[in-house]
C-alpha cells in the first residue's frame, strides 16, 4: 500500500500584522487592499480560486501593481538623477538608473525591508523558498510602490523610494555605474544569446604591494581577452569593454560578409 504524501507545510505568512510592515515601510494606507494584493504572488491567488479560474486570480495577485509600479519607480528615479546630477550627460543618467531599477537592487532592499516575510505565496513558491527569491521581492518591491502611489499619489511613493533605497541613492554616482557598466552590458549581450554567463579568472598579480596591478582572464562561449588594473574590478571592467569592442567588430564583419554574398548572389542571378 503506497503511504500518503503528507501535505507541504506553509510558513505562515505575516500579513495578520500589517501594522508593523506599514511601519517599517513608513506609510499608512487608508485602503488597506492595496497593500494585501501588492503582497500576493499569483501562485497563492491561483491556489485561492482553484483551477480555470485566471480572471478571478488576477483581481488577487500584484502582477497589474507590479507594471504600475515599475513606471513609477522610472519617474521618480529619473526626477532625482536629474537633480542630484544636473551637469552629467544622458548617457551617465542613463547608467545610474539603470543600476538603481535594476532586479539585484529592488530585491536586496526588499530584503532590507523584511517584505518577504508578509508576502503570500503558493505551496509550490513556499516549498522551494520563493519568500527569499531576489526576483520575487523585487516585483513585490515594484508592487508596493505601486499600493502606496494609487494610494497616498506621487508625493507618497517618492517618499518611499527615498526612504527605502537610501543607501542606494547616496552611493550612486557616475564613475560607479560606469565601472559596473560594462560587465552588466556584456553580461546582458551574452545571455541574451542564450549563452552562458562570461567568466572572470586573475590569472597573474604582479608589482609591490603598494602597486599592485592585476592581470585578468575573461572568457566567454566564443572568445576570451585579457587586461589588467590597478584593483580586479577595474581589470574587469577593461576586460569587459574589450570583450564588447570584439563582439562588436565580430558582428559587423559577419554583416559586411553576409552582405557581400547577398551582392554576389543578386549578381549571379
Amino acid at each position: 500500500m503506497l503511504e500518503s504524501i503528507p501535505p507541504v507545510k506553509r510558513q505562515k505568512s505575516k500579513t495578520s500584522d500589517l501594522d508593523d510592515l506599514e511601519e517599517i515601510l513608513g506609510y499608512s494606507f487608508d485602503d488597506r487592499s492595496l497593500l494585501e494584493r501588492a503582497l500576493t504572488h499569483r501562485s497563492w491567488a491561483h491556489e485561492e480560486v482553484g483551477a480555470g479560474n485566471e480572471m478571478d486570480a488576477r483581481r488577487l495577485h500584484n502582477e497589474a501593481l507590479e507594471f504600475v509600479g515599475d513606471s513609477v519607480l522610472g519617474l521618480i528615479i529619473a526626477d532625482y538623477l536629474f537633480q542630484a546630477y544636473p551637469d552629467v550627460t544622458e548617457g551617465e543618467l542613463s547608467r545610474m538608473k539603470h543600476r538603481l531599477v535594476s532586479a539585484s537592487t529592488l530585491g536586496c532592499a526588499s530584503e532590507r525591508l523584511t517584505v518577504g516575510e508578509y508576502l503570500r505565496v503558493g505551496r509550490g513558491e513556499e516549498k522551494s523558498g520563493g519568500r527569499g527569491k531576489l526576483a520575487l521581492l523585487a516585483d513585490a518591491f515594484e508592487a508596493l510602490l505601486a499600493a502606496i502611489f494609487l494610494d497616498g499619489g506621487l508625493a507618497a511613493a517618492t517618499d518611499f523610494v527615498h526612504h527605502a533605497l537610501a543607501d542606494e541613492l547616496e552611493k550612486v554616482d557616475p564613475e560607479a555605474a560606469a565601472a559596473a557598466d560594462f560587465k552588466t552590458l556584456l553580461q546582458e549581450h551574452i545571455q541574451a544569446d542564450h549563452h552562458a554567463a562570461p567568466h572572470y579568472t586573475v590569472i597573474e598579480t604582479t608589482g609591490p604591494p603598494h602597486r599592485r596591478t592585476f592581470h585578468v582572464e575573461l572568457s566567454w562561449d566564443g572568445g576570451t581577452v585579457r587586461a589588467e588594473g590597478r584593483t580586479i574590478k577595474a581589470a574587469e571592467t577593461t576586460a569587459a569593454r574589450l570583450a564588447l569592442e570584439k563582439i562588436g567588430s565580430s558582428r559587423q564583419e559577419q554583416e559586411a560578409g553576409a552582405g557581400d554574398s547577398e551582392q554576389e548572389q543578386e549578381a549571379a542571378d
